[in-house]
């Protein structure tokens, strides 16, 4: 009997807790098969068979680790909160006679029970789950199911280690909490943060200037090359201002409100600028970790899925037609484009002998190199390169006559004249200076046929008509000393349609190289059946990634409020109980509940409101690197995404507002 006396007790200090415990293993099973799924599919053939299996892989292993990170932190924060309530417990035991050892005997048992049951339920749900992810992965990428259940020995056991580990290391941190602790701080524990907290101005101050920091680069950075390199640099300045101010910042706030006699004096906000001004200190880090989270699923779900509903316009965009071929000029002007009519020659040839039609015909040569941008003048040096940042452009030149013969156009242009046209930005002024010449600017046009390696670029590019070969030339040799090694070639691009399947292009894009290598023609070729199921898979993998990590921050985001709830339940039990005692009416009492839980719980989604809104300038450059530039889209998902994260959010208070209440009111 002796021997089942500590497991039978540890069984049931979880049932009795079981309104703090069901949330926190319900949150360790889900995270466990989230884990073991993706695990599970970076391992699984199908996958790995896939074209363009390489993104989607990539995608896969990064969540995972993402995942791994996520649930060491986040189990160890939601056990705190768990180890929180029980410190009454154990220190009662404690002074009942129960000695430490024994209680890490209890602890012990209860985390291995936690542990299992997790576990065990969270690979079960994985791997009933995991058909199922991988059947709408597949679907997403326009693959066939095959038929079969995939179960990986190797998966299971990698999953069991990690949170077995992490499991193991939640259980030395709670018991070190109990046996370093005496009895009396035991008893005391759930009432820690009482006293009231100091004004910290400095922390506040430097809370406000590390997201003006982030905010600046944010909003400031145009160049999408340097918003991927600073983007991140934004991120942790961001993170840091938000503990700082929900830590430093609030308190002060309530401090402020509290010396304005006219707000203060009121029951409502009396009490509850007092309850939240006591416990701000312990409740700051659970606000800020919920409004980073929120913003964490606000910028990931709207950013992946804009990328997926404009997935079609993006290839069109980068993929103009179904087959295009690019030859670099190894000599003069004169002696490549001979060159380049012989390929297209040979190619049309090579086509009208499999009785292939070739539609949409365009060929044209062109020179493109970056430029550094101040207002009219570009500066062209090996420090362009370099640096990657700044306003930095594309050049893309392009002589008349073969404008004119594409677009049926009669213009005519001087040695020194050009015509332009930008494909992200319009170009306002009347000359261009490059390579210490000033070039007279005719006619802002409307269009111009670009191709998409430049389309594909992520700095801003500005399609430039010149008068004839001889300007190409000048140009290539200047921007040849000035890049030397890294100079461009000029080149030539000619892209067709044809109506073939899939396969068909598949064949004919390999045929296409055998016919440039029997030219003697180095070319590089582009397939709209190869290369866009490349860029479909890299983009269905960040959509994917995205709205599941989503989903894992979105539960995460519920379990912290619900036990912020429950916890200041049990703190505001008494205090409201005392309220009323003397004089407070029930009302009252229920519109100063009201009103701060309202003030405390809606903070968040405010402060996430604002990240995202200061965000969005850097995550839409970010984005036209990945070669989505509909900016109207993007600003249409991160509003609708808001929207319903907003109403989730206004759900979880109502479900959390009443577990609340019905503590209180006991």
């Amino acid at each position: 009997m002796r021997k089942l006396f500590y497991p039978k007790l540890a069984a049931s200090n979880i049932i009795k807790n079981r309104k703090t415990y069901v949330p926190y293993i319900i949150t360790c099973v889900i995270t466990i098969s989230m884990y073991y799924i993706l695990r599970s599919l970076t391992m699984n053939e199908g996958i790995n068979s896939m074209m363009g299996d390489a993104s989607i892989f990539y995608m896969l292993t990064l969540g995972c680790r993402v995942i791994a990170i996520f649930a060491v932190i986040f189990l160890f924060y939601t056990n705190s909160f768990l180890m929180k309530r029980r410190k009454k417990e154990f220190g009662l035991f404690n002074i009942l006679g129960m000695e430490k050892k024994h209680l890490g005997r209890v602890i012990a048992l209860e985390a291995l029970y936690i542990a299992a049951g997790s576990i065990v339920l969270g690979i079960a749900f994985g791997i009933i789950l995991d058909k199922v992810m991988y059947m709408l992965l597949m679907k997403l990428m326009g693959y066939k199911v095959p038929l079969g259940f995939y179960i990986s020995g190797k998966v299971m056991l990698t999953t069991i280690e990690l949170f077995a580990a992490i499991f193991l290391l939640i259980f030395i941190y709670s018991l070190l909490q109990v046996q370093l602790a005496k009895p009396i701080e035991l008893l005391k524990g759930g009432n820690v943060g009482e006293k009231e907290p100091k004004a910290k101005w400095l922390m506040a101050i430097l809370g406000v200037l590390c997201l003006a920091g982030g905010y600046y680069i944010a909003v400031t950075t145009k160049n999408p090359i340097a918003a991927i390199l600073l983007f991140f640099v934004a991120v942790i300045l961001v993170i840091i201002g938000t503990y700082m101010l929900f830590t430093a910042g609030s308190i002060v706030l309530l401090k402020i409100l509290r010396k304005n006699k006219r707000y203060y004096y009121k029951a409502k906000h009396f009490i509850s600028i007092s309850g939240m001004l006591y416990r701000m200190k312990q409740n700051a880090a659970g606000l800020a970790t919920v409004c980073i989270l929120s913003t964490m699923v606000l910028v990931m779900v709207s950013s992946t899925s804009s990328m997926m509903i404009g997935i079609e316009s993006v290839l069109s965009e980068r993929l103009p037609y179904d087959m295009t071929v690019y030859m670099n000029y190894d000599s003069s002007y004169e002696e490549g484009a001979e060159q380049s009519r012989k390929l297209r020659g040979a190619i049309e040839n090579a086509l009208d002998e499999k009785g292939i039609q070739a539609r949409n015909q365009i060929g044209y040569t062109y020179l493109a190199f970056a430029g550094l941008r101040d207002k009219d003048t570009f500066l062209v040096d090996s420090s362009v390169n370099d640096m990657g940042t700044g306003d930095t452009c594309n050049l893309f030149f392009g002589t008349l006559d073969e404008y004119n013969a594409m677009t049926g156009a009669d213009k005519m242009l001087a040695a020194d004249e050009m015509m332009i046209v930008g494909n992200r930005k319009e170009y306002d002024y009347d000359e261009i200076n490059l390579f210490d010449k000033t070039y007279q600017i005719t006619e802002k046009l409307e269009e111009f046929p670009g191709n998409g390696v430049i389309a594909s670029n992520g700095a801003s590019s500005y399609y430039i008509v010149v008068k004839d070969s001889q300007v190409i030339e000048e140009l290539y040799q200047l921007q040849k000393e000035a890049y030397d090694s890294e100079a461009s070639s000029i080149r030539y691009c000619y892209g067709f349609d044809v109506d073939l399947n899939h396969d068909g292009q598949i064949e004919l894009y390999g045929n296409l190289y055998d016919v440039a290598a029997e030219n003697g023609v180095s070319a590089s070729i582009e397939s709209k059946a190869d290369m866009g199921y490349s860029i479909k898979s890299m983009y269905v993998g960040f959509f994917f990634l995205g709205t599941y990590l989503g989903v894992l921050f979105v539960m995460a985001t519920v379990l912290i409020i619900y036990y912020k709830q429950i916890s200041e339940g049990y703190d505001d039990k008494e205090r409201f109980e005392i309220m009323q005692k003397v004089g407070m009416s029930h009302e009252e009492v229920r519109r100063s509940i009201r009103s701060q839980i309202l003030t405390v719980f809606f903070l968040p989604l405010i402060m996430a409101g604002i990240h995202i809104a200061f965000a969005f300038p850097i995550i839409k450059e970010i984005l036209v690197v990945l070669n989505l530039t509909d900016t109207t889209l993007y600003i249409m998902c991160t509003i609708g995404c808001f929207a319903i994260f907003s109403a989730m959010y206004a759900v979880i208070y109502g479900l959390t507002a009443k577990a609340y209440y019905r503590i209180v009111k006991r």
